[in-house]
């Protein structure tokens, strides 16, 4: 078989789900099915307009918490302890035992770590100057 190795900043979206699914057939029969389902948080003003949110997924009994922004006007109000709680909630549900969660701003390393969030590998220089702090939390309900 001949084949051509390819570098892009633009591959299309086919290709990336193609990636995607091929690695989960994988995983799936090396370890089984993940049940990978998507799980979202939001927080809306009084307009509808989302103002604080979280997305991830759980999968094979873990809650990923991908991203979770703040508006910086709504900041420091406990937002996201109470996005985490309800992913938490909902992840439990599912069946999840745990959690995890990084980040490289010291400041949301510590508004996780008061929501039970343990430090359990950091990553140096990423971005350069800044530790990627990889964290996880034991949930309750197993």
């Amino acid at each position: 078989m001949n084949t051509t190795l390819e570098t892009t900043a633009d591959p299309s979206p086919e290709e990336l789900a193609f990636l995607g699914e091929r690695l989960a057939a994988f995983n799936d029969s090396d370890v089984g099915a993940s049940g990978r389902k998507t799980l979202a948080v939001f927080v809306r003003d009084e307009n509808g307009k989302v103002v604080a949110g979280i997305s991830g997924y759980t999968a094979w009994g873990w809650l990923y918490v991908q991203w979770l922004w703040v508006d910086e006007r709504l900041r420091g109000q406990h937002l996201a302890g109470r996005m985490l709680d309800a992913a938490e909630r909902e992840a439990v549900a599912r069946g999840c035992h745990g959690s995890l969660i990084d980040t490289f701003n010291p400041k949301a390393a510590k508004a996780y770590e008061r929501q039970g969030y343990r430090p359990f590998g950091v990553l140096p220089d990423f971005p350069v100057g800044r530790n990627r702090v990889y964290m996880q939390k034991k949930l309750l309900g197993d």
